[in-house]
């Protein structure tokens, strides 16, 4: 969706003008507080997205820049710190990989060894393994196996500790034989090896193959691709003239090998000569950092309180999560996401601190650290929360608040509190807003963590827009005077919370099986919701949807998925390639790991919506 844009400071003066137009008159039960001010909050998103903050991305002293200025924010407010450590609870995170020093291919023939250059012949990939592999090597085409377009790259090719040849992308036939434009799963690089993985291979050389008008034989970045820590096999990309020297001992060329698929929409794989003999070696270690979740208390006249957060981090300078690749390197300011929302909760903290120790309930204000890695800093306070979780009453969550267009906003979890569907409704009628509603609390923000500890949600959210994870996403974008609008709501409905006699109770929604996205979807429908914090081996669900197949097989929440049917599962990604390769109806056996035991399900996969 596009969003309203603001030509300048100078249309604030006006818009606050109209602003206690739109403010709510307190309840009879709630507190007088002063509106939330569009030029304060227009001026925390741009002290937040200055360059000295660096995009706010994990590891960067910008991050650190931010956690500083809302531990100021918070102290000169009077707050009470909430963390671990202050106001502060660090917790530490993977932010990428580094190459280290003994990284080479080297491929031994009739002619001698040759030993290729690092970046000029050939890159690692970031989720390699570590380690060495030497012996023969194979082509395998594409390395697809696509039994629902009656191919496989690997018939009749016996991989086993061999370093198997591979062509980017998937055979031209996938497009006509799949009905859609577009690319299947099965060109993704991830997908790739995995599937050299589960065919026993000891590691996978990419090369570009046929090239575009105009394109180059390039390299990819190292770290400009996302993968899990460690896909399992060694994975790097090799030039086409280096490869293309591999096949003339065949008798091909690397091009005639890739047009021989083309022409006949089936596999060709074979053997590379036995005398050539290659040795693979990475040697990449994870690069780590330690972040904060900054946590600030307005203490209440009993020790239930509300929450009110939203996450601080954004991509620093681009990662493989930016959607500009060809501007990664470049400040991605994030001021929408999620600036909008970190100057939310400081604005709220602003008109919230007089009340301090006036209010029936406490106020526990989060800024979160590493959202943008997978939800990191609110499952890290979820697991060692720094108040009784028994005590919190609702988590209200704030991502992406800051470009409302046409007086649209969405507010999701509103089916997970016994008070919140009507609660908001009748605040509605006095916002001025068009709310469009959702039950279910599940979602790609910190308010998912909450609900998997049976805490009442609710996520404001503006929606997205064509600057999402761009360095185009910059403050003079936001619309400040309708964001302020969205405040007053917000703060209203925490009140109300925070003042009724009874607290929300929980509702355990049973959701519509959502939608893949994407255009290769995620295959049938499981319904776990996966815990992004590393674990050595598997995926751990965080929580499991009520009422999908995954809860009809008994799966739980703190469960680590080790086996999916013939396929082990080391990590998310091979989970979700597992599931693609299943069909509807499929009745698969999984083992997860639950309290140290092994315990096994039969888990019946469904159509998703």
């Amino acid at each position: 969706m596009n969003s309203q844009t603001l030509c300048g400071v100078r249309r604030l003066a006006a818009f606050s003008a109209l602003l206690l137009l739109f403010s709510f008159p307190s309840n009879a039960g709630t507190p007088n507080v002063a509106p939330a001010d569009p030029k304060r909050y227009l001026s925390d998103i741009k002290a937040l997205t200055a360059p000295a903050m660096e995009g706010r991305g994990a590891g960067t002293k910008g991050i650190v820049r931010a956690a500083k200025m809302l531990e100021e924010r918070y102290k000169r407010l009077g707050l009470e710190p909430a963390g671990t450590n202050g106001f502060f609870q660090p917790f530490t995170v993977t932010t990428g990989a580094a190459l280290k020093s003994d990284n080479f291919v080297s491929v031994k023939g009739p002619g001698g060894k040759a030993e290729l250059r690092l970046h000029e012949d050939f890159v690692p990939f970031s989720f390699s393994s570590s380690g060495a592999a030497a012996g023969d090597m194979i082509f395998v085409g594409y390395g697809a196996t696509a039994p629902e377009f009656a191919y496989d790259d690997y018939a009749g090719i016996d991989a086993k500790d061999k370093i198997v040849v591979m062509l980017r992308y998937e055979p031209e036939s996938f497009a006509e034989k799949s009905g859609r434009n577009g690319l299947t799963q099965h060109s993704q690089l991830i997908t790739k090896a995995i599937n050299a993985r589960n065919h026993g291979a000891k590691a996978v050389i990419l090369v570009n193959g046929k090239l575009g008008d105009g394109e180059e034989d390039l390299l990819p970045r190292f770290g400009s691709i996302s993968g899990p820590q460690d896909v399992g096999v060694l994975l790097v990309q090799v030039k086409n003239s280096i490869a293309d020297g591999w096949f003339k001992g065949a008798g091909k060329s690397l091009t005639d090998a890739q047009m021989q698929i083309a022409h006949s929409g089936k596999p060709n794989s074979f053997a590379l000569p036995p005398d050539l003999q290659a040795e693979v070696k990475v040697d990449i270690e994870a690069t780590h950092a330690t972040v904060n979740n900054v946590l600030a208390y307005l203490p209440g006249k009993s020790d239930e309180y509300v929450i009110l957060g939203a996450h601080y981090d954004h991509l620093g300078r681009g990662d493989s999560n930016s959607l500009a690749p060809s501007q990664i390197g470049k400040i991605h300011p994030g001021a929408d996401d999620n600036g909008s929302g970190t100057a939310g909760v400081l604005e709220l903290a602003r008109v919230l601190a007089p009340l301090k120790g006036q209010l029936p309930r406490g106020i526990l204000f989060m800024s979160f650290a590493g959202e943008e890695l997978g939800l990191l800093g609110s499952a890290e306070w979820v697991k060692h929360p720094t108040h009784p979780l028994d005590k919190a009453v609702a988590m209200l969550n704030m991502d992406m608040i800051g470009r409302v267009k046409d007086d649209k906003v969405y507010i999701g979890g509103v089916g997970t509190g016994s008070t919140f569907k009507a609660l908001l409704e009748e605040d509605e009628k006095q916002s001025g807003f068009k709310i469009e509603y959702s039950a279910g609390g599940y979602s790609a923000s910190d308010h998912t963590s909450f609900v998997a500890q049976k805490i009442p949600v609710l996520f404001f959210f503006s929606g997205l827009h064509s600057d999402y994870h761009k360095p185009s996403d910059t403050w003079d974008k936001i619309n400040a005077p309708t964001a302020a609008r969205l405040l007053n709501l917000v703060d209203e409905v925490a009140l109300q919370i925070d003042t009724a006699n009874d607290r929300p109770n929980f509702i355990t929604v049973v959701e519509d099986k959502p939608a893949g996205s994407g255009g290769s979807g995620y295959g049938p429908y499981f319904g776990s919701i996966p815990d992004f914090a590393q674990v050595e081996t598997g995926v751990r669900f965080s929580d499991v949807r009520p009422g999908s197949p995954a809860a009809k097989a008994g799966l739980k929440a703190g469960d680590i998925l080790v086996q999916f049917g013939d396929k082990p599962i080391k990590n998310l990604y091979d989970f979700t390639d597992a599931l693609r390769r299943s069909k509807v109806g499929d009745i698969v056996e999984v083992k997860v790991l639950r309290d140290g035991q092994t315990v096994s399900a039969n888990v019946k996969l469904e159509q998703r919506k």
